[in-house]
């Protein structure tokens, strides 16, 4: 700890320095996937029972916040005070390649690649399920599930070359989610009235917000990130058609 301190400037070692603006966009786009996540949902679909989910939530929140996030921050740390000059998404790579003895560098990597194929692999199948189920109902087979996975790993791959980095794709990936589907996602537990149509406008307009806005390079005041404008489209879309569903009288 000593040596970190030593290496790396002080305002590495404090939240505050990355600002309240980072701190509210980094909060509005991680912590709303908790509730919208189709692989979240898959998996708690998977347990034997309302017991054991909660088990898993709960386990899953604890391991990933704090644990996991400033696990993955002390070693970007350490990389950057062992490889001053190289890119910072090199940092666990060369930590990987240069640090680890042979056998533990081929466990760590293994465990890498699981990780990815299985949350990649989730991925796919839930955006393929929805394409098939929801868009073509009344259609669904084998082969049209097989072409939709294969399109949307396709779409996946063109969008994620749009992003400069690892972290930055991983924002950007999450406000869409939130920005589309917090809203909708929370809306049709607690309003009796909301439907099909109302869940698909609020998710197209608040998703939509963060595509036009992310591709034409519309910055909000103060830093914010565009997925905030989705999510108050989206609720506004909402309530809007849920109140006009409910007639003058409500």
């Amino acid at each position: 700890w000593s040596a970190l301190r030593a290496a790396l400037p002080e305002g590495h070692f404090s939240l505050a320095s990355a600002g309240p603006a980072v701190l509210l966009n980094w909060t509005v786009a991680i912590v709303p996937i908790w509730a919208v996540a189709m692989t979240l949902y898959q998996r708690m679909y998977a347990c034997a029972d309302a017991r054991t989910a909660r088990r898993a939530w709960f386990l899953a929140g604890l391991l990933e916040y704090p644990a996991m996030a400033f696990a993955g921050v002390l070693l970007g740390m350490c990389g950057r005070a062992l490889f001053p000059a190289a890119e910072p998404e090199m940092a666990i790579p060369l930590l990987v390649r240069d640090v680890l003895p042979l056998g533990v560098r081929g466990v760590v990597v293994a465990a890498y690649f699981s990780a990815i194929m299985s949350t990649a692999d989730s991925c796919l199948m839930a955006a393929s399920g929805n394409v098939v189920n929801d868009l073509m109902p009344g259609r669904a087979g084998v082969r049209r599930s097989q072409l939709a996975t294969l399109v949307v790993g396709v779409l996946a791959m063109v969008l994620a070359s749009r992003f400069d980095g690892v972290l930055d794709a991983i924002l950007g990936v999450y406000s869409f989610m939130v920005a589309g589907l917090f809203v909708p996602t929370l809306g049709v537990f607690f309003s009796q009235r909301a439907t099909s149509a109302t869940a698909m406008a609020s998710m197209v307009s608040g998703g939509g917000v963060v595509l036009l806005g992310r591709f034409a390079g519309v910055e909000l005041p103060w830093g914010l990130d565009i997925s905030l404008a989705g999510i108050i489209v989206s609720a506004t879309v909402f309530a809007a058609m849920i109140r006009w569903r409910s007639g003058p009288a409500a």
